[in-house]
């Protein structure tokens, strides 16, 4: 029988008061952090939301800035029509895909919700196109709710700092949750996420302006570039 491939064993989380630190300075730097996405109600940040996966905020603006000034409804999107939304949407990538996602859902709200998004994570997670994260971010966002949606961004912030290392999102969702003070749940999505976004890059992190960098134990920090 061969052996099982062995594991990479995680590095120990930050101490719970160091990460209280790393929140007190980026609660500090932005106290009312906001989703990047456009929207108008519950309804519209489901779709925008649903929209975004493996695409850019930027772009899905692009694409509903017309979209949601007359589609604001499950049944406005329903009499608009799948064929119609799709050329509204062609600029997002998989937007055939989602378009029928978009319009599957909205008969799910009216059929089985009066035409509302719920505000529970389980009838959230059964419309089609909803996956953990997109039910996360709209109880956050929507209805106020201390959730964590860990995206590729979250992900790669959770454990270059250590504050949640884990190999899943799941994971990580659960080590932040675990981690982060009840005094900075509400916003801390927001926090990690644009921070991941513009600071703490992919390839490049700009560690010489990052205003955690004293608190992140990470190796392979960049210098700052020559004057």
């Amino acid at each position: 029988m061969a052996d099982k491939k062995k594991q990479k064993k995680l590095p120990r989380p930050l101490p719970r008061a160091v990460t209280a630190q790393i929140f007190e300075i980026l609660s500090a730097a932005d106290p009312n952090p906001k989703t990047e996405l456009n929207y108008t109600n519950a309804y519209t940040l489901l779709v925008a939301v649903v929209l975004s996966a493996q695409a850019t905020d930027k772009g899905v603006n692009k694409a509903t800035k017309d979209l949601f000034s007359t589609v604001d409804t499950p049944q406005k999107m329903l009499a608009l029509g799948e064929d119609k939304l799709r050329e509204k949407i062609k600029t997002i990538g998989l937007y055939r895909t989602k378009a029928h996602n978009v319009i599957t859902l909205s008969r799910q709200l009216i059929d089985d919700h009066n035409g509302q998004v719920p505000c529970d994570r389980e009838a959230l997670e059964a419309l089609a196109g909803v996956g953990r994260k997109t039910a996360n971010v709209v109880l956050n966002v929507a209805f106020h709710k201390p959730t964590m949606a860990v995206d590729t961004h979250i992900f790669r912030v959770a454990n270059r700092t250590r504050m949640a290392p884990g190999a899943t999102p799941l994971a990580v969702e659960k080590g932040l949750v675990k981690a982060i003070p009840e005094r900075y749940m509400l916003h801390a999505h927001h926090w990690l996420i644009l921070h991941g976004r513009y600071t703490c890059l992919a390839r490049k992190p700009r560690c010489w302006l990052c205003p955690i960098e004293a608190l992140c134990p990470y190796t392979d920090k960049t210098p700052a570039p020559d004057a």
